[in-house]
């Protein structure tokens, strides 16, 4: 599981995560919830090694990402699907990553089927789309199998069928036993993919309940999260 405890990160004058505590139990999808500014990357970046916290911890099965043995293996991310070497091939990006973690080569063709990129293995991830570019980081994420996946706005740039399938493939992943845990500003699609919320603004805890408790019948969730919000406001 997931465990944030205590998490601080100062960026000079600015206070960008505040002593954030959470847990992401496994078995659900968890959904990230808060508005523009509100510490949602920088803590998925502390929690994956990216930053270091001023203060507390953030750990994945009881380790920080950065004390993680072939890290791959037990967390899958995917944060920013553009940032992929343009004149890489999808196999070849796979394969790359393979490499780096001792994963086995034999998974790759059935994972770019699995993103329905089967036909795109051979081509430059600098002519796909920005869905395309998607599947591929959501392929890298899952290369190693992990019990953990920390998605940041998975389904950006999908059309309505690909959100359509990216909400399926992550109440599978879900069912299996794994921890998932994902950011969106998608309230409508967080309504219908998500089990378990967390609400930060201003880089603090403002909710931390499953959805059922923090949507009350007649709203939606939009409406819960705008008054959660505007209740943290100072």
């Amino acid at each position: 599981m997931i465990e944030v405890t205590g998490l601080t990160k100062r960026f000079r004058q600015t206070l960008a995560v505040d002593d954030l505590s959470f847990t992401v139990s496994p078995g659900r999808i968890t959904g990230f919830l808060g508005p523009n500014g509100a510490g949602k990357t920088t803590t998925m970046r502390l929690l994956l090694g990216l930053d270091r916290p001023t203060a507390g911890r953030a750990t994945v099965n009881g380790l920080p990402f950065r004390e993680l043995a072939r890290p791959l293996t037990q967390v899958g991310a995917l944060l920013d699907a553009t940032a992929v070497q343009g004149g890489r091939r999808a196999e070849q990006h796979l394969r790359w990553l393979a490499r780096s973690n001792g994963i086995s080569r034999a998974r790759i063709a059935g994972l770019l089927e699995l993103v329905g990129l089967g036909h795109a293995a051979g081509k430059r991830v600098g002519g796909f789309s920005l869905g395309m570019k998607q599947r591929l980081g959501l392929a890298a994420a899952l290369l190693g199998d992990p019990e953990v996946l920390v998605l940041d706005e998975p389904t950006n740039g999908l059309d309505p069928e690909g959100i359509r399938w990216m909400r399926g493939l992550l109440r599978s992943l879900a069912a299996e036993g794994r921890t998932v845990l994902v950011s969106s500003h998608l309230m409508s699609e967080m309504a219908v993919t998500a089990d378990h919320l967390i609400v930060v603004a201003q880089g603090r805890l403002c909710a931390d309940a499953g959805i059922a408790e923090l949507v009350r019948p007649g709203t939606s969730l939009e409406d819960a999260f705008m008054d959660i919000i505007g209740r943290s406001a100072p």
